[in-house]
């Protein structure tokens, strides 16, 4: 009696193996956006500051737009007993959308310095993380990536304000160029899987 291993085909990868077909078929347009994200990505690293005031706009107007949308939600139930905060939540969303608009210098400000405040706060939760689990094997890449985190938020806070104006723009190019890399090698990698 042979034992040998069930090799008929289940209906998930039948699917899974269409999906890549599929997107095997179209593998030039990954490698296409792929390279227009890392030019973007070029760009955005020789106009840092420029990218850092496209970036605060960008958070500005998506605040400003969250917040008018509380206040509309604020007034559509203003008979719920929440209505006060979620009107004063809206008018701090709004007016702090507005401010990194009319003044995207001091909205950089505060956004390099609530990044460096949330790498600190991550890298230290990492590390405490690990330190309760320290006994355990293969561990220390926790205690690694909280020490780069928590290294990366103080050199961020001790750098600030005058590092906010080129942080986030090089934050974006780095995010930018490393998608497009991204994008280049899994259309060069759907490529050879159709070959």
């Amino acid at each position: 009696m042979s034992t040998s291993p069930d090799t008929t085909p289940r209906p998930d990868n039948d699917s899974l193996a269409a999906a890549l077909r599929t997107l095997g078929a179209r593998w030039g347009w990954f490698v296409a956006l792929g390279a227009v994200l890392i030019v973007l990505g070029a760009i955005a690293s020789i106009y840092v500051l420029s990218a850092t005031l496209v970036s605060v706009l960008f958070v500005g107007i998506l605040m400003l737009v969250g917040g008018l949308g509380q206040l509309l939600h604020a007034w559509r139930v203003k008979n719920w007993s929440g209505f006060f905060f979620w009107t004063i939540s809206g008018v701090l969303y709004a007016g702090a959308g507005i401010l990194a608009i009319v003044h995207p210098l001091a909205g950089a400000a505060i956004l390099t310095l609530l990044l460096g405040a949330t790498l600190i706060g991550a890298g230290a939760l990492r590390l405490w993380i690990w330190f309760n689990h320290r006994a355990q094997r293969d561990w220390q890449w926790i205690a690694l990536s909280g020490l780069i985190t928590l290294a990366a938020g103080i050199l961020v806070a001790a750098g600030w304000p005058g590092n906010s104006v080129w942080i986030l723009g090089l934050l974006l190019a780095l995010d930018l160029f490393f998608q497009g890399w991204a994008m280049v090698f899994l259309g060069l990698g759907l490529r050879r899987r159709q070959s």
